[in-house]
């Protein structure tokens, strides 16, 4: 009855806004508030999410309406950012530094977007200053619609896990050690859920059932291996793309990344350990959750016959070229420009990207191709909307990366792309730390990644067949990945690192895809309830787009 009643309160909502027989609509309220938690022994402030943490699960549909009313009950402006989501012809919805204009203290904001033609496992964080470190994420899944067939039998339930890296100081602290110069150093421990050990268990499966867990690193600093003690992973979709279902003992997850497993139930009745334990760092740190058998009384097992992560990124670039995209399988998916026939397209641009530092003597910053990025006072989509004079300029990196030891410039870093070109993209890492990337409003190929400095002659090793498109990447130390992507959806989109400390600093760049036909077409216009601040601020609107 319950269910029926919300039915027909969102069939009334669409009639009374207008859109008769649009996609469904959901609803959402939040307050965003500070509370007291201890998920390593150590009361500090986290970020909750209508007084969870981690923030309650959005549970959608392919092309549904989300409609989420966010209430900013901190002492600071707030900016929500759904990682993977590709929010098409509508980076006004993203919730980044460079699109959005925040939400003050004290006031609200309705974010409402399009899951347009996406499945599977995403998540939803705080954008802003180090906000991310301290909790108001959670699960963000995109289910596929009942008439689309996929290429797996219904699970028995759906779980979501999201992991993480954690430190115990407070946002504010970590914040003010990289505004000083200063690193803020490696995670006190990992979380599975905000926990570091439960106590009771997480989930309960029945013998002989099939289960999907989506499992998601909402971290801020490393690598995660994933396992869960005594079953097999057989990995069936990473960041809204179907793939070719191989087995796994455990899975690396980097950061920013997404992937769902099945898993059977076909152990002895009995609690099992879910696991999650850095990778990289010089020392591991791990975080335990429990399963258990429905009927089952039998306590896990001792903490010492826990299952051991591997050793050395070189497992982890094998496992990453054992991920093939499943070609055969239905979903929700745009087509741009016939890309899922990537590897015939000609590249129209190649744009090297190398990160590097600031000289150790120097306020630590971190730069792409020299620039380190920092946000002007009007977001760069409303000051190019609004054409807000002086407030940043283009290109001022190149598509190649200048010689090694070169100053750092700091200043917004936007650079323009061509609408519906066809661009390689090959991320440098030249120093000794992971690395990992995201890009906003797209999906890419991840074609290559290997040890070393790429060269033209990198590209024979390219997967052009069956490459997972995935919206973030992994590059190892003194490595290279390469990504190809086709720049069809307009607007103002993120490049950033999801080492969050290298973000702070500088490490991310926008990328401008203009909408030169002024058309609706390819881009909204901006919504009636934007915020508008900075240098937009009384500026007349342009004329609206047709």
């Amino acid at each position: 009855m319950a269910n029926s009643i919300v039915v027909l309160l969102i069939a009334a909502a669409a009639l009374f806004l207008g859109v008769g027989a649009e996609d469904p609509y959901l609803f959402f309220t939040w307050k965003v508030s500070y509370g007291t938690a201890a998920p390593l022994g150590v009361p500090q402030r986290v970020i909750l999410v209508n007084g969870q943490f981690p923030g309650p699960n959005i549970n959608s549909t392919t092309n549904n309406n989300l409609v989420i009313n966010v209430f900013n009950e901190l002492d600071e402006p707030f900016l929500f950012s759904w990682n993977g989501i590709q929010q098409r012809k509508n980076s006004w919805q993203d919730g980044v530094a460079g699109t959005n204009c925040p939400i003050p203290p004290g006031k609200n904001f309705t974010y409402h977007f399009q899951v347009k033609d996406q499945i599977g496992s995403f998540y939803y964080f705080p954008s802003l200053g180090m906000h991310k470190a301290v909790g108001g994420f959670g699960g963000l899944r995109v289910n596929s619609r009942l008439l689309i067939p996929v290429p797996f039998d219904p699970p028995a339930d759906d779980f979501t896990i999201l992991i993480n890296d954690w430190y115990i100081k407070d946002h504010k602290s970590l914040a003010n050690a990289l505004d000083g110069g200063r690193g803020i150093g490696i995670p006190v421990g990992v979380l599975i859920n905000g926990k570091n050990k439960g106590d009771s268990p997480l989930f309960t499966m029945e013998a002989g059932k099939v289960y999907r867990y989506r499992v998601c690193n909402t971290g801020t600093k490393a690598s995660l291996n994933f396992r869960i003690q005594g079953h097999v992973l057989k990995l069936v979709e990473m960041e809204g793309s179907h793939t070719m279902q191989n087995t796994y003992a455990s899975l690396d997850l980097h950061l920013g990344q997404c992937l769902s497993v099945l898993v059977e139930a076909d152990q002895a009745p009995a609690d099992y350990y879910i696991v999650a334990s850095t990778r990289f760092l010089k020392k591991e740190l791990t975080a335990t959750a429990i399963v258990r058998y429905a009927g089952s009384n039998g306590a896990p097992p001792a903490p010492e016959a826990l299952p051991k992560a591997p050793v050395g990124w070189a497992w982890s670039l094998n496992q990453w070229r054992s991920f093939h995209w499943n070609l055969t399988a239905s979903a929700a998916r745009p087509n741009p420009q016939g890309s899922y026939h990537y590897g015939t397209i000609d590249i129209a641009r190649t744009i090297r990207l190398s990160s590097s530092r600031t000289d150790p003597a120097s306020k630590k910053r971190f730069a792409l191709n020299g620039i380190s990025h920092v946000d002007p006072a009007t977001p760069l989509k409303l000051a190019e909307y609004f054409s807000v004079d002086g407030a940043f300029k283009y290109n001022l990196s190149g598509d190649v990366p200048p010689p090694a030891n070169s100053p750092i410039t700091v200043a917004p870093n936007v650079i323009k792309v061509q609408h519906r070109s066809f661009v390689e993209i090959i991320l440098e890492n030249p120093e000794k730390s992971m690395q990992a990337y995201h890009l906003d409003g797209y999906a890419f190929f991840l074609v290559g990644m290997g040890p070393g400095k790429w060269t033209e002659a990198s590209r024979k090793y390219y997967n052009l067949m069956d490459a997972v498109s995935k919206h973030s990447v992994q590059v190892f130390p003194g490595s290279w990945s390469a990504i190809m992507v086709s720049f069809d959806n307009v607007g103002m989109w993120n490049l950033r690192s999801e080492v969050w400390e290298r973000r702070y600093l500088g490490q991310q760049l926008y990328i401008s895809i203009g909408n030169l036909e002024e058309s609706l077409r390819d881009e909204y216009n901006v919504p009636e309830n934007a915020i508008i601040c900075g240098g937009a601020v009384g500026r007349p609107a342009p004329t609206l787009f047709h």
